[in-house]
């Protein structure tokens, strides 16, 4: 479900303002790719704040216990909307990078695999959580965080995104979770902010847009 679709938010001018603060770098990080960044949008006070005001005013009446954010810039906006909806945050990181005791989930990329962990504990069985990440193409991410999620015993309500694809690819693989996405891709942009030294590399299964 996109929020532009959402009875109240149709036209509603903090969605334009959220799409037009992400920059969009053509060709990176390989040819024929549209890179979806979504750093400027944080530089962007107001348009973040809509950003996570949007997400509050959908899960605030949900009865979610959990935030669960996808490393790692399900991290830039996770721990907002869990403080401000009274829910705990969680982190769900890539492979040796939690110091306790773990369970593990891994996934098949275009070219290869990779893995999200979770704390043992960190979520209690029954607790209602949200799955929440920037961007969602082929939902092959989305898809091992909710088996991760499921694995521990929680009920997994949504899964939101600020950018996704109005058809995504692969949307069978979430497991009949509900999709939530704020904005579609862009293909250009007029942002003239300076260039961002040492952008993260993206991964390589859902966070690739192609131009084509």
């Amino acid at each position: 479900m996109f929020a532009g679709d959402q009875k109240g938010l149709q036209d509603d001018p903090r969605l334009k303002a959220i799409s037009e603060a992400i920059r969009v770098v053509p060709h990176f990080p390989k040819p024929g790719i549209m890179f979806q960044d979504i750093t400027t949008l944080l530089l962007n006070h107001k348009a973040f704040k809509d950003t996570v005001d949007i997400f509050v005013d959908r899960y605030r009446e949900m009865g979610i216990s959990v935030v669960a954010g996808v490393e790692a810039r399900g991290f830039m906006f996770g721990p907002s909307i869990a403080l401000a909806i009274g829910a705990k945050f969680v982190p769900l990181r890539k492979p040796r990078k939690l110091p306790g005791e773990v369970i593990s989930e891994a996934y098949v990329l275009e070219y290869g695999t990779d893995c999200l962990e979770i704390h043992v504990g960190a979520v209690q069985p029954g607790e209602r959580a949200l799955i929440i990440d920037d961007l969602v193409a082929t939902g092959g991410t989305l898809s091992a965080a909710i088996r991760l999620l499921e694995r521990v015993g929680a009920q997994v309500v949504e899964c939101a995104c600020v950018v996704g694809l109005r058809d995504v690819k692969g949307q069978h693989r979430l497991n009949g979770k509900p999709l939530y996405i704020l904005v579609e891709p862009r293909q250009q942009t007029n942002y003239s902010a300076p260039s961002v030294n040492g952008v993260e590399t993206c991964r390589h299964d859902d966070v690739y847009l192609s131009a084509t």
